[in-house]
C-alpha cells in the first residue's frame, strides 16, 4: 500500500483509502516510543545513579541531553524529510534509534552516558517530524485530519506520562538499560509495518539542504539552552556567558540566513503570522509544565514518599488518561467554541495543577497529587493538539516538514527547559540544605549532589544520624519541588493569558481540501 488517497476514473475526485487509518497506527507507535524515552529515564534514575555514580550536574545532562539536541536538529530534519521523502527519513531514524538504544542500555560510564543519549536524540529527531508532516500529506478532509492530529497528540502527551510507568514495570523485574532495551522490538514492528503501510510523500521543489544552517540551528539552541540551565544551577560563569553569546550568535545567524536562502530550511515568514507565534509558544509551554511535573513527582514518589518504581509510575497514569481523553475531542471543542478558548483553558488548567503542587509536603496523600496529574493531562492534551493543528494548517503541505519540525521544536525545547529549568531550581534549593550535626564531610558532600546520593551516603552511619541526615535532605527536596512548581505556574497562567489574545480569531479549517 503505497497511497492512501486515489483519484477516481469516472469523476476525477480523490477517493478515501482506509489505509491512512492503518499508516496513522504506524505513525503514532513512532510519536509513542520517542516520548515515553524522554521521560520513561525519571524512574531509572535512582538506580542508574547507583550503578554509573554521576555527579548531580551529570545526572541533569543525562535527563536532558536527549531532548536538547532533538530540539536542535528537528527543523532540520524536517526540513531533509521535506527533500528526501519523510517516509524514508522516518524508517532510517527508527533503525537508528533502536541500534543506539543499545548503547544507552550498556553504558558503563556518565560520560558515555551522556553521549549516548546525546545520540538517540539525533535518530529521535528524524521521527517527530516525519510523522506529523505524513499526517498532513495523508489526510486531506481538515476535520479528519483533525481527529487524527487528535490521536497523535494524545499519544506524544500520553507518552511523557507513560514513560514512568513503563519504566516501572521494567525496573521491578529488571536493571535499569531495560528502559531502553524495549525500544528494539517496536522499532523493529515500526520499520517492517511502515515499509509496506506508509506512504511516501516530499516537497518536489524544496532545493537543496543547507548544512550551515544545519549547524547553527544546532549550535544556537544547545548554546542558549545551556547557559540557561547553568545560570539556574550555578549562577552566572564566564564559560556560561560565553555559551550564550555563541547561542545567541548562532541563532541570529541562522535566522538571517533563511531570509537569504532560496530554499530555506524554515521559512521565517510564517512567524509574522500572529496565530502561528501564539499556537508555538503556547506548544512550548504546555510540553514545559507537563515534563517538569512527571520528571520531579517521579523522584518525589520514589524517594520522599518511598513508593517502588511501578507504584510510583502507575500513580502518573492520571496524567496520560487525561491527555488521552481532551486529545481526541480538541478539534471538535475547538471548532464549537474557539482555538483561543480551548487553548487557554488548557493553560491555564496546567498553571493551577501546578500551584497545586506549591501545597504538596512528605506526607501529601495521593488525591491531590493524583488530581493535580489528571488536570496537567486534561489541559496538555487540549492545548498540545489544537496548537499542532494550528501549525500544520497554517502552511501549504510540501512544507508539512518544515511546519511539523516547528511544532515538534516547541513540544522537545519545551521538554528541555522544563527539566533543565524547574530542574535547576529543585536543585539550587536542595544543595543549600545544612546537614545534620555528626554527620561526616565526606557523606555531607555526597548528600547535597543529589536526593540519591543522600540515601546512598547515610549508608554506614549510625541509625539516628542516617535519618536525620534522610529526613532533612527530603524536607530541602521538597521545598526546591514546591518553589519550582510555583514558577512553573506563574508561567503558565501568564502564557493563557497570552495566548487569549495571540490567538484571536484563529479557527481550524472545515472545508476539505482538493
Amino acid at each position: 500500500m503505497s497511497r492512501t488517497l486515489q483519484t477516481s476514473p469516472t469523476t476525477g475526485t480523490e477517493v478515501k483509502s482506509p489505509g491512512r487509518w492503518l499508516a496513522l497506527s504506524v505513525l503514532v507507535l513512532a510519536v509513542l516510543l520517542v516520548a515515553v524515552d524522554a521521560t520513561v529515564l525519571g524512574l531509572a534514575t535512582p538506580s542508574l545513579s547507583e550503578d554509573l555514580k554521576p555527579s548531580g550536574t551529570q545526572l541533569l545532562w543525562i535527563g536532558d541531553i536527549y531532548s536538547f539536541v532533538i530540539a536542535g536538529l528537528l527543523v532540520s530534519m524536517g526540513s531533509l524529510g521535506d527533500r528526501i521523502g519523510r517516509k524514508k527519513l522516518l524508517l532510517i531514524g527508527a533503525t537508528a534509534f533502536g541500534a543506539v538504544s543499545v548503547l544507552n542500555a550498556y553504558a558503563t560510564s556518565p560520560e558515555m552516558m551522556i553521549v549516548a543519549r546525546a545520540l538517540l536524540g539525533v535518530a529521535g529527531a528524524t521521527l517527530m517530524p516525519s510523522t506529523l508532516a505524513l499526517i498532513r500529506n495523508i489526510f486531506h478532509d481538515p476535520k479528519e485530519r483533525s481527529l487524527a492530529i487528535g490521536i497523535w497528540g494524545a499519544t506524544a502527551s500520553a507518552g511523557a506520562a507513560v514513560g514512568p510507568v513503563v519504566g516501572g514495570a521494567l525496573l521491578q523485574h529488571f536493571y535499569w538499560g531495560s528502559v531502553f532495551l524495549i525500544n528494539l522490538p517496536v522499532m523493529a514492528v515500526l520499520v517492517l509495518v511502515g515499509i509496506k503501510l506508509l506512504p511516501e510523500s516530499r516537497n518536489p521543489v524544496a532545493g537543496p539542504w543547507d548544512l550551515v544552517s544545519v549547524g547553527l540551528s544546532l549550535v544556537g539552541v544547545i548554546g542558549v539552552v545551556y547557559a540557561i540551565k547553568e545560570v539556574a544551577s550555578h549562577g552566572l560563569t564566564w564559560e556560561v556567558g560565553a555559551a550564550a553569546v555563541v547561542g545567541a550568535a548562532a541563532l541570529y545567524s541562522f535566522v538571517r540566513r533563511q531570509h537569504t536562502l532560496t530554499a530555506p530550511l524554515l521559512d521565517m515568514r510564517l512567524f509574522k503570522h500572529r496565530g502561528f507565534s501564539g499556537a508555538v509558544l503556547a506548544d512550548l509551554l504546555t510540553v514545559f509544565g507537563l515534563s517538569g511535573l512527571v520528571f520531579f513527582l517521579s523522584q518525589f514518589l520514589q524517594l520522599v514518599q518511598g513508593r517502588d518504581p511501578l507504584e510510583a509510575g502507575l500513580a502518573e497514569l492520571p496524567a496520560a488518561i487525561g491527555a488521552v481523553v481532551t486529545g481526541l475531542v480538541a478539534g471538535r471543542y475547538a471548532r464549537r467554541f474557539s482555538v483561543r478558548a480551548v487553548v487557554t483553558g488548557g493553560l491555564g488548567a496546567i498553571g493551577l495543577a501546578l500551584a497545586a503542587i506549591t501545597l504538596v509536603h512528605k506526607e501529601t496523600g495521593y488525591p491531590l497529587l493524583g488530581a493535580a496529574l489528571l488536570v496537567v493531562g486534561l489541559g496538555a492534551g487540549f492545548s498540545f493538539t489544537v496548537t499542532a493543528d494550528v501549525i500544520l494548517s497554517s502552511v501549504p503541505k510540501e512544507q508539512a516538514g518544515s511546519a511539523s519540525a516547528v511544532s515538534e521544536t516547541a513540544y522537545e525545547l519545551g521538554a528541555a527547559l522544563g527539566i533543565a529549568l524547574l530542574g535547576s531550581i529543585v536543585t539550587g534549593v536542595y544543595q543549600g540544605f545544612t546537614a545534620p550535626a555528626g554527620v561526616p564531610a565526606d557523606a555531607a558532600a555526597a548528600a547535597h549532589d543529589s536526593l540519591g546520593g543522600a540515601f546512598e551516603a547515610s549508608v554506614g552511619l549510625d541509625p539516628a544520624t542516617a535519618d536525620g541526615l534522610v529526613s532533612t535532605a527530603q524536607g530541602a527536596f521538597v521545598d526546591g519541588l514546591n518553589i519550582a512548581a510555583g514558577v512553573g505556574a506563574a508561567v503558565l497562567l501568564a502564557t493563557a493569558a497570552a495566548a487569549w489574545f495571540l490567538l484571536k480569531g484563529q479557527r481550524l479549517e472545515d472545508g476539505i481540501e482538493h
